[in-house]
């Protein structure tokens, strides 16, 4: 890991949580509790990004999730589902107690986002890849219509190795799409390894730099920060803006912080579960 990203990791790592932050996680936990199985590394890299979004920043009307002005969100890295749908519970999307119904065979809530079930899930997402290119067709769509409506994309690190991401970039910045904000959760890890031994993406910015976008980065775990520079997009008149986002993998649950073999976990024990609920408190 190059020491500019290495520094910027380790700052994410020793991020605070606060109370909020630490209560969505014990929902992820009874969430797991019930499943025993899930996306643990992933989601909790993606709960300060997501808090953000939906306390602060997304326009939405959870009872009428079709409404034409909402802002439009795509979960890219859908196998983080958990992050996803414990906002929307928590937004009145549909009620907390489907929660525990995760991967259940009688539930709406699978492993990926479905949005033909889910209220509030715009594209199915899991074949990483694909969100960028659908944002970028919905942002061209909304502007063709007039609706000032904006599309925000969450990629992850390791999806970034796909060839339909740089396409989705180049389109986007050639029809200058400003109502379109991507955002990578930047935790350097993808399920095999390191990012930066499975595919180099230093140096990150200035590629995305180089595509047409207007780049900013933050502490992907400081929901002050991400607030702060949500709030000032777009970044540049006639171009379209990306968010990257510094996170550490698993984060909040130091036994899983950076380790591989917590990002898909099956057969959670009680152990394990009495384990994440303590480093809460």
């Amino acid at each position: 890991m190059k020491e500019a990203v290495r520094t910027a990791h380790d700052k994410a790592l020793g991020a605070p949580l606060d109370e909020r932050s630490r209560q969505l996680r014990r929902e992820l936990v009874s969430i797991l509790t019930a499943s025993r199985r899930g996306h643990l590394g992933a989601s909790a890299s993606l709960i300060e990004i997501m808090r953000v979004l939906y306390d602060d920043i997304l326009r939405f009307d959870a009872g009428n999730p079709a409404s034409s002005d909402r802002d439009r969100f795509i979960l890219s890295k859908g196998h983080s589902c958990l992050a996803q749908y414990l906002l929307l519970a928590d937004k009145g999307f549909f009620p907390k107690e489907d929660l525990t119904s995760f991967c259940a065979d009688c539930g709406m809530l699978g492993g990926h986002p479905c949005a033909t079930k889910i209220p509030g899930v715009e594209v199915s997402t899991g074949a990483l890849g694909h969100g960028l290119p659908v944002g970028v067709g919905m942002a061209l769509a909304l502007r063709a219509t007039g609706n000032p409506a904006r599309v925000f994309v969450v990629m992850g690190d390791g999806e970034c190795n796909e060839g339909s991401v740089w396409e989705a970039a180049m389109s986007a910045s050639k029809h200058g799409l400003s109502s379109l904000v991507a955002m990578v959760d930047y935790n350097k890890y993808q399920s095999y390894g390191e990012t930066a031994e499975i595919q180099e993406l230093e140096p990150f910015a200035d590629k995305w730099e180089s595509f047409g976008f207007s780049v900013r980065e933050v502490n992907g775990h400081d929901e002050n920060e991400l607030r702060e520079t949500l709030r000032a997009i777009p970044f540049a008149p006639g171009k379209p803006s990306i968010i990257i986002c510094h996170t550490v993998k698993g984060k909040g649950f130091p036994f899983a912080e950076n380790n591989l073999n917590w990002h898909h976990k099956s057969n959670l024990s009680d152990e394990n579960l009495e384990a994440m609920l303590a480093v809460l408190e």
